[in-house]
């Protein structure tokens, strides 16, 4: 893989790493004590009725389960920028376990990874 389509897929990981951590700041805070955890906070209002803490318990559901997809896909980017560091500290170029199927051990496209810059395998294995 060319080391200018790595850069601009680290580059584009990067960008999406900053949105998610974002995102999840904005309703959840990163826990300290684990890895890519982040634990979405709970509505907390002071007097409410049945109804509103119904509401709080609907809103902290959802929460949880953005709290969830996010997480996931801040980890896989995650993974996918310390493949790409781990392949240049051994190379010295931006070659290495980035790019490659976790599955058939095959180049992931060039296409796929375009669209989809932390994907952990190609598209044949992703369809199975």
């Amino acid at each position: 893989m060319e080391k200018q389509l790595i850069e601009e897929l680290k580059e584009k990981l990067e960008s999406q790493k900053k949105s998610l951590q974002k995102e999840l700041e904005s309703f959840a805070k990163e826990d300290p004590n684990s890895k890519h955890n982040w634990d979405a906070k709970y509505p907390n209002r002071e007097d409410g009725d049945k109804e509103e803490a119904a509401d709080d318990a609907q809103e902290y559901d959802n929460a949880l389960s953005l709290e969830h997809s996010l997480e996931l896909k801040l980890k896989n980017v995650s993974t996918a920028l310390e493949k790409i560091a781990l392949g240049r500290s051994q190379t010295g170029e931006a070659q290495g376990v980035y790019g490659i199927c976790e599955v058939c051990g095959k180049e992931i496209g060039e296409d796929r990874l375009l669209v989809c810059p932390e994907a952990k395998t190609c598209l044949k294995c992703n369809e199975k």
